[in-house]
């Protein structure tokens, strides 16, 4: 992760974050593992959230650490990675995100895209736009948002300047 999702400037140190082993259903209807680097100290949280997830099959495309795209969030987003620590501001901003605190997920990014006015993220993300209930898609009062609402998260889905139907925080930032 060294040089690519943490580097100098993060707010956390690289001993205070844990890469978790995941199991989830992926859109075929086949198990998979995946891996992802949270904070250690939401991680036992984190993983009751995504036990949540497999129990309800709900199903994901891709997890993998965001060092694997070289850190970049847009990468990623286009991957539709599932992914969590990202030492990066919010976009647009200076801000540093929740997820370079590693207290942030982001699901299916592009079934869940982050939308502001007429800017979707990432752009694959358009037809998603109108959340139907799908396969991958965070619905309000759906299995995602259950999962993580039962641990006390909030969901970026429900904000008011704009929509990141991807987001889960602890802080709801």
């Amino acid at each position: 992760m060294r040089g690519t999702s943490f580097h100098r400037g993060c707010p956390v140190p690289l001993s205070s974050l844990v890469m978790l082993t995941v199991r989830y259903w992926d859109f075929h209807g086949r198990i998979e593992t995946g891996h992802l680097v949270v904070a250690r100290r939401v991680a036992r949280a984190v993983l009751e959230a995504f036990r949540r997830l497999y129990r309800a099959r709900f199903p994901l495309a891709r997890m993998v650490p965001v060092a694997f795209f070289g850190g970049s969030d847009a990468r990623a987003m286009a991957a539709d990675d599932t992914s969590g620590f990202n030492c990066r501001p919010v976009r647009g901003t200076r801000v540093l995100s929740e997820h370079a605190r590693g207290e942030a997920i982001d699901l299916n990014p592009v079934e869940n895209p982050s939308v502001r006015g007429s800017d979707v993220e990432p752009p694959a993300g358009a037809r998603f736009v109108q959340r139907r209930s799908a396969p991958g898609v965070v619905v309000e009062g759906g299995p995602a948002w259950k999962a993580f609402r039962a641990i006390g998260w909030k969901w970026g889905g429900q904000w008011r300047a704009h929509r990141d139907y991807q987001h889960f925080s602890r802080t709801g930032m």
